[in-house]
């Protein structure tokens, strides 16, 4: 398991918009992430004292960023800047998430890396109960110096 002080400075989310806590495990093509944040009251993505479930989305979109961060990094470079450009399929079980009182974990599946772009799956349950599922597409800056 890798706790934040692994990878948080690898992604662009800082502070309390870094929702996730930790990496249980990944590899090539996968990640599974934790997390209380849902739970804290300083989570950014409150509204109304309230946690609603579509923010689930980004939950997934950060576990892709933790998880191209971290392959990156695997292969001594830097992980390019992206930008979440699209959601389908996403499945949405609940409306709201902060009343629910254990852990969430968070999973995301590549499912193409190009040069300029990024897919994904991804799933978020609590207690084994998958409580959001879509898949997400994001767009690379391209720089010149680094490659993901």
């Amino acid at each position: 398991m890798l706790d934040k002080s692994h990878w948080a400075h690898l992604i662009p989310h800082r502070g309390a918009m870094c929702l996730l806590d930790a990496v249980v495990g990944h590899d090539d093509e996968r990640v599974h992430a934790r997390t209380a944040s849902h739970r804290r009251a300083d989570n950014p993505l409150r509204s109304d004292g309230r946690l609603r479930a579509l923010h689930l989305c980004e939950y997934g979109a950060q576990a892709m960023a933790v998880h191209g961060a971290l392959l990156a990094q695997a292969a001594g470079r830097r992980a390019l800047p992206g930008m979440l450009v699209s959601l389908r399929a996403v499945e949405l079980e609940v409306e709201r998430i902060d009343d629910l009182p254990g852990d969430l974990d968070v999973h995301a599946e590549r499912l193409l890396a190009g040069d300029a772009s990024w897919q994904y799956a991804f799933r978020v349950e609590h207690g084994g109960v998958v409580l959001a599922q879509g898949r997400a597409a994001v767009m690379l800056a391209r720089d010149g110096k680094d490659d993901a």
